[in-house]
């Protein structure tokens, strides 16, 4: 008995390298996925891509890199010297020069401004501030209504125009851009966009937002993870998704917060109120093919909250999950363009 089991290892052994051998004449090389890490706009990123065991992704790491470091000098209000922050300082009524990519992003963030109804706003920030979500620190304690009013005719996406040729910006008050809510999803789109002709599978991840292409090694599609929302569960999985030729871009109230009096005050702040968010959408989702878009969705569907941002998920078929509180725990709501993606 021992001996035939033996000759059957060498047997499986022989096929086994046979076909390693045939893999090797036929020129496909074994494959595997590496993995490039580091920091970009205060946070951290991750890129996989599936590729030959033996690459040297040196250079590769090199361009994410300075992908990443091009639009955080361009996007980002913790810079003084952004492009952006040169505007948010910049006179009114005077077209303003930035790159064409800045440009593209604003147009894309009215555009969702418009379709969201102003529920996604860029001209948010100084109220972002004011709550203590910004650049300029946190705050324990609420501001007064009469802070907030006085910020009032600061906001509103319609005083802010784009210009493509040549790229500039115009605001028509003191206005100030944050893109804080669109500019992390759109950095996920430019490193994709980057790997695209060299590998035929990657997974792109910036500060939780992602967008995955092909397939592992395996055969299999990327799987990602959908964060429970339950307070001091950090890791713990509400639903995986099957994730292939998709962004995917999460909102949520259950991280980013301070406490006053027994009150949570979420990062979230809905621009028609001045105030943060106090429905019980604890978190949503959003599948998309832009991550850039991805990401300003998510931010208007956790502003309109689980009924209004429900309906219009369903009238612009949009995949959106929907985590919500209730007095039982959370309930889950997936739209039908959504469903596909769960794993069961």
């Amino acid at each position: 008995m021992t001996h035939h089991l033996n000759r059957l290892a060498r047997l499986l052994a022989f096929v086994a390298a046979a076909w390693a051998l045939a893999g090797c004449m036929n020129g496909e090389p074994e494959l595997a996925v590496h993995t490039l890490s580091g920091t970009t706009m205060g946070t951290t990123y991750s890129v996989k891509v599936v590729a030959s065991q033996d690459l040297d992704l040196r250079a590769t790491r090199q361009q994410v890199q300075a992908v990443l470091d091009r639009i955080n000098q361009r996007m980002s209000t913790y810079r003084d010297d952004s492009e952006l922050s040169r505007f948010n300082r910049a006179e009114a009524n005077q077209w303003f020069a930035v790159s064409d990519e800045t440009a593209r992003v604003v147009a894309l963030g009215l555009t969702i401004s418009e379709q969201t109804q102003g529920a996604f706003d860029m001209t948010v920030g100084p109220l972002v501030n004011l709550w203590g979500f910004g650049p300029n620190g946190v705050i324990s304690k609420a501001p007064s209504q009469q802070q907030i009013d006085e910020l009032r005719g600061r906001i509103g996406y319609q005083s802010i125009s784009v210009r493509s040729e040549p790229p500039a910006l115009l605001k028509t008050a003191d206005q100030y851009l944050d893109l804080s809510a669109i500019a992390k999803g759109y950095a996920v789109d430019a490193v994709a966009d980057l790997l695209a002709p060299e590998f035929s599978a990657y997974l792109v991840e910036v500060g939780g937002e992602l967008r995955a292409h092909g397939i592992k090694p395996d055969g299999q599609p990327w799987r990602i993870a959908v964060e429970s929302p339950l307070a001091g569960t950090r890791g713990d999985v509400q639903e995986v998704i099957r994730a292939s030729e998709t962004a995917i871009a999460t909102s949520g109230d259950y991280r980013n917060y301070f406490e006053q009096d027994g009150v949570r005050y979420s990062h979230t702040i809905d621009p028609a109120t001045a105030k943060p968010i106090t429905h019980r959408l604890a978190s949503v989702t959003v599948l998309d093919p832009s991550c850039a878009r991805a990401d300003a969705l998510a931010t208007a569907m956790m502003v309109l909250g689980d009924e209004r941002g429900r309906r219009l998920a369903e009238a612009m078929d949009l995949a959106v999950l929907f985590i919500v509180k209730t007095d039982e725990g959370f309930a889950e709501y997936a739209t039908e363009a959504f469903k596909p993606f769960l794993i069961q």
